[in-house]
């Protein structure tokens, strides 16, 4: 279980800095306009769509010694790291170059990403038959995978901090170096779960791909599912992605600011802020196996929905003299 949860804190790790750090990169020191970032990861995004079906088909229909999803985790998870420091690497191009570069990278990394990530996913129902079973693993997964945003997210700024003043004050450089230190964790963590997990239950798909497809498209839970997901992405995405512009144009010029709490100085920077909210993910993660069994799976997934909507309409009615004299 541990083993398992080590695959998702390596994910976690990469998407989390992504999702939040990679828009401010690419329009503050990789130098693309918001335009050309943003129409940039529409159409990764578009891409990430079609690539994760198909590699769901590749991965059901392999057949290794070590099982057909594990696999992917030690074949995948050298690219995987690569693939990340090449994403945080700028070039000394011109524009129209360094743009070709960042649709290379990008659509390379999700490509990777998918391959490695649903295979993983997919995992789960061929290690254990025990609906409740999958529940404590889930649970593992999850707990690992904030733990894995915990870290990536409060050590992004400090790893960067740290590089930048060794390669002459370059912040290009700098990132990359922080990137390749978190890049090195993820490939440890995802051979760790290749060696301490096993595949317990054979399966075999015995139909076309195109049978594969209609069941699919008849699916009605699925696709109650996916608008599931879409809502939860989308809200995530939104109010992840504006963090580091708001500490950085709207807080602080530099992305800090000091508060003295009983006589200390705590500095207090946009990974801090995403980590204190990964900290409260791994609670409610610790919490929702014995939820779950006491009110069911699908009646916590719908409350804790409610209470997330009415909190984040809370959160946007604090009053303006409140959030001044926090910052003083």
């Amino acid at each position: 279980k541990i083993g398992y949860g080590f695959g998702d804190m390596s994910s976690s790790m990469f998407w989390k800095i992504f999702s939040y750090y990679l828009p401010i990169f690419y329009s503050d020191i990789f130098g693309l306009s918001l335009v050309d970032a943003g129409i940039l990861m529409l159409v990764t995004r578009i891409w990430d769509g079609v690539s994760d079906p198909m590699m769901g088909i590749i991965a059901d229909r392999t057949k290794t010694r070590w099982g057909k999803y594990r696999p992917y985790l030690l074949w995948i998870a050298a690219p995987f790291s690569i693939c990340g420091i090449l994403l945080f690497t700028t070039p000394d191009w011109d524009y129209a170059a360094k743009l070709v570069w960042a649709y290379v990278t990008y659509i390379l990394m999700m490509t990777v990403y998918t391959g490695i990530n649903v295979p993983y996913g997919s995992m789960l129902g061929v290690m254990t038959s025990d609906t409740n079973e999958k529940t404590v693993f889930s649970s593992f997964r999850m707990f690992f995978a904030y733990g894995g945003s915990f870290i990536a997210l409060s050590a992004w700024e400090p790893l960067c901090n740290f590089f930048t003043p060794m390669f002459d004050g370059s912040k290009a450089t700098g990132t990359q170096f922080a990137m390749i230190a978190i890049a090195s964790a993820c490939f440890i963590l995802f051979l760790l779960c290749f060696l301490m997990t096993r595949e317990h239950i054979k399966s075999k798909s015995n139909v076309s791909i195109g049978s594969d497809f209609s069941s699919l498209l008849q699916n009605r839970p699925w696709w109650i599912l996916i608008g599931a997901a879409l809502g939860s992405n989308l809200f995530n995405t939104v109010r992840g992605s504006v963090v580091a512009y708001f500490f950085t144009y709207v807080i602080c010029v530099d992305g800090d600011v000091s508060l003295p709490f009983f006589g200390l100085s705590i500095l207090f920077y946009a990974g801090l802020f995403l980590s204190v909210g990964e900290v409260s993910n791994m609670i409610g993660v610790a919490l929702t196996v014995p939820i779950a069994k006491r009110f069911g799976k699908k009646a916590t997934f719908i409350y804790s929905n409610i209470a997330l909507a009415v909190l984040s309409v809370l959160f946007f009615f604090m009053p303006a003299n409140t959030v001044a004299g926090l910052w003083g």
